[in-house]
């Protein structure tokens, strides 16, 4: 996906043009002085600065992009230069030495617009969904077959029929249809505030010393956080009201995004407290030894939880359950 968004500043003074390409937003030197309204010359001495103090990564946050003309044709090759474009992580960056309202406004804009694209990819056509099932039944009726030719449909099958599976689920996501079974009832460890509070604090630890937090990483506005922790292991009868590894862990991830506990850091902990309930339960990987729910996968549904609505909140815990549910 390679689009161009317009950004308009609250006061309507200012307007730019943002790329959207590989899953994220760019926006060049020249674009970044005008966004924040400071010199050229002022963000190119903040940039240096971030990359020299080991803040961000030159070489993952910048991107060089070909120059267009107005009109959007590429310029002919006696006029056509190599544009150097900065991403999201580096644009906020620039925006909280320069100018931190300014770049909380661009961010909270920038989340609402990744809400956007995502929501969009769960908006599955139902044709293609049945045209790619039909493929999947013909390439299984081949792979019964001995031989060569029957060992490399087999092959084609698993990487379809986990495409699929990936379909169906994002269908089923769309349609509020997702499935609430076969789930992990036998819950080996219950998660615990004062060991949860000690591994974030090492967290924390690691974070500082890469630059990547500051002090006000984890640290507690008030006493929500034991209580979210309270809610997820809560029981009545002496039965769990949530009584799975899966819809424990859900709620986990749920509860630390969405009750804001943190001064700073409310995604990464959520996402890094979910990973550590599920490897404590064991059971984070599949039977196969794959990973049930990649970082990117991580991210964006992280990204996605924040983001919803409150009376969405049954149907974001049905989804992240089901990115980890066992494999029937």
């Amino acid at each position: 996906m390679n689009d161009i968004l317009i950004y308009q500043t609250a006061d309507n003074t200012t307007q730019v043009e943002v790329q959207f390409e590989g899953e994220n937003f760019w926006l060049s030197q020249e674009q970044i002085a005008q966004l924040f309204e400071r010199d050229r010359t002022v963000v190119s001495k903040h940039l240096r600065n971030i990359f020299k103090e080991g803040e961000l990564d030159e070489a993952v946050v910048c991107a060089n992009f070909a120059h267009t003309t107005q009109h959007g044709a590429i310029a002919d090759k006696t006029q056509s230069k190599s544009v150097k474009y900065y991403n999201l992580d580096a644009i906020l960056s620039v925006g909280y030495r320069v100018n931190s309202k300014r770049g909380t406004q661009f961010r909270q804009w920038a989340s609402a617009r990744l809400k956007d694209y995502l929501v969009q990819g769960y908006a599955i056509n139902q044709k293609r969904l049945d045209e790619l099932g039909q493929m999947v039944r013909l390439i299984e009726q081949t792979a019964q077959s001995d031989g060569v030719a029957g060992s490399e449909a087999k092959g084609l099958l698993d990487i379809l029929s986990h495409y699929t599976k990936t379909f169906v689920l994002l269908n089923q996501f769309d349609s509020h249809n997702l499935p609430n079974d076969h789930l992990t009832a036998h819950i080996s460890y219950e998660i615990q505030y004062d060991e949860a509070k000690a591994a974030i604090a090492e967290l924390k630890t690691q974070l500082m010393a890469k630059n990547e937090a500051t002090e006000l990483f984890g640290r507690e506005k008030d006493e929500s956080f034991a209580s979210s922790l309270s809610a997820v292991v809560q029981s009545f009868g002496g039965q769990y009201l949530y009584p799975s590894i899966e819809e424990q862990a859900a709620h986990l991830l749920y509860f630390v995004i969405k009750n804001h506990s943190f001064n700073d850091g409310n995604k990464r902990i959520g996402a890094f407290l979910f990973i550590w309930f599920l490897e404590k339960n064991k059971h984070r990987f599949k039977r196969s030894g794959e990973l049930k729910i990649n970082d990117n996968a991580l991210v964006a549904i992280a990204l996605l939880v924040a983001q919803s609505a409150p009376n969405d909140k049954d149907l974001m815990i049905q989804l992240i359950v089901n990115l980890i549910r066992d494999e029937v």
